[in-house]
């Protein structure tokens, strides 16, 4: 059993807020994104890109970053550069869109009106024919790559229409986070990008939110991969596998009672419509209904207390830390004992919209399985202090519970 958390401050609002202390990797990256924004604030377009994996602390600078560049466009001194311009932070995801405006209530120099999702902005901005100065945004890997017309996004590109209507632009990506064909994201994709303007990159490495030992990190990274390797022994994170789906349940209530923002999460392989009705999934005696969707919650799904009850999905999480995190390996994964490794059957993954748009996408198949097992690795790096697991797949089961 891991050694316990003694006083958790689970408000996303504290740890995403502008006001933390930065890593020395972390001050290093706003300086430089601000010199950037400084020395190109002039030019007709610019682009600064932030690498990281999950947990490296992305959303955290961001925000400090974006907290420092509004204080000086507010209240800077007469002859600041970045005095009065019009900056704003763009994320295409209506759980962190929720936080950053919560966040922005707290804060002197944030307004709820400086966050908006990527068609909003792009829309508003074709519409008033008026340029933002510098617009950051976080979680870029979700952008679409081709019109979406449900979304009411009609051009080719989120980020080429950002690029069009904002003089500086920083983004926030992980390629490993992408979930959808039609926010189909490459290095080479993002890369053709730089072509043309002043461009720089810098790379988070640094985990800081699973609180574990590397090789602990190491072996929830490969896992999310498809890879199985040899569990670590580690007095500082607890991780469980478990043969019992409702047990698992019950462990995880437990925590939660204790320590607060203990959430279930799966892949995305139990059927899920958006018709205002409930949908279980169900593990042998564990039956427990899917999240509900509730947009004019105020609250992000992973901090409302009554969320315990329901199962979260990849897009209610993404984005978010908890304490203890437990996660179903649906029947979309399997064991591939030929390779000792995680297999994928795409046919069974339920979420058919992510496979919508497959055009210019070379290997189709291959791109499937790599959605399934991105979405795999944002749900299994939710959790801070740990990661209980359930496999559908009795070898995968019976195979992770021999690790």
């Amino acid at each position: 059993m891991a050694a316990s958390p003694i006083a958790l401050d689970n408000a996303a609002t504290h740890k995403l807020s502008p006001e933390l202390a930065l890593s020395g990797p972390q001050t290093e990256l706003l300086h430089r994104v601000v010199s950037f924004c400084e020395r190109h604030q002039s030019d007709d377009s610019a682009l600064f890109v932030i690498e990281g994996a999950a947990g490296t602390g992305k959303s955290v600078v961001l925000n400090a970053i974006f907290n420092t560049l509004q204080t000086r466009a507010r209240s800077g001194a007469a002859d600041d550069p970045l005095r009065g311009l019009r900056n704003m932070v763009i994320v295409n995801h209506p759980e962190m869109l929720k936080l950053y405006r919560n966040i922005a209530a707290t804060m002197p120099n944030l307004r709820k009106s400086d966050y908006e999702r990527p068609t909003t902005f792009i829309n508003k901005s074709a519409k008033t024919g008026k340029r933002a100065d510098i617009v950051l945004v976080d979680e870029a890997h979700l952008l679409l790559t081709r019109p979406d017309r449900y979304n009411h996004f009609a051009q080719q590109n989120h980020l080429e229409e950002i690029l069009r209507w904002a003089r500086i632009v920083v983004v926030v990506f992980d390629p490993l986070q992408v979930l959808k064909f039609k926010s189909h994201w490459s290095t080479d994709l993002l890369e053709s990008f730089r072509k043309g303007r002043p461009s720089e990159t810098f790379h988070l490495d640094t985990q800081f939110r699973v609180s574990a030992s590397p090789a602990t990190c190491s072996w929830i990274d490969a896992l999310g991969q498809g890879e199985i390797l040899p569990r670590p022994e580690d007095p500082s994170f607890d991780l469980r596998i478990y043969d019992d789906c409702a047990k698992l349940y019950a462990d995880l209530c437990a925590c939660n009672a204790k320590y607060g923002l203990c959430r279930l999460l799966s892949t995305y392989d139990y059927p899920y419509t958006l018709n205002g009705e409930d949908h279980f999934i169900t593990e042998g005696d564990f039956r427990l209904r899917w999240d509900r969707s509730l947009p004019s919650e105020k609250l992000p799904w992973a901090e409302r207390p009554d969320t315990i009850d329901e199962v979260g999905s990849v897009y209610t999480i993404q984005g978010f830390d908890l304490n203890y995190a437990g996660v179903i390996l649906g029947p979309s994964l399997f064991y591939d004992a030929k390779n000792d490794r995680i297999g994928v059957r795409p046919e069974r993954y339920e979420d058919s919209a992510a496979f919508q748009g497959r055009d210019g996408i070379a290997t189709p198949e291959e791109a499937k399985k790599r959605v399934i097992l991105n979405a795999l690795n944002v749900i299994l790096t939710r959790g801070i202090h740990g990661l209980f697991l359930y496999a559908h797949d009795p070898a995968l089961r019976e195979r992770l519970l021999r690790t």
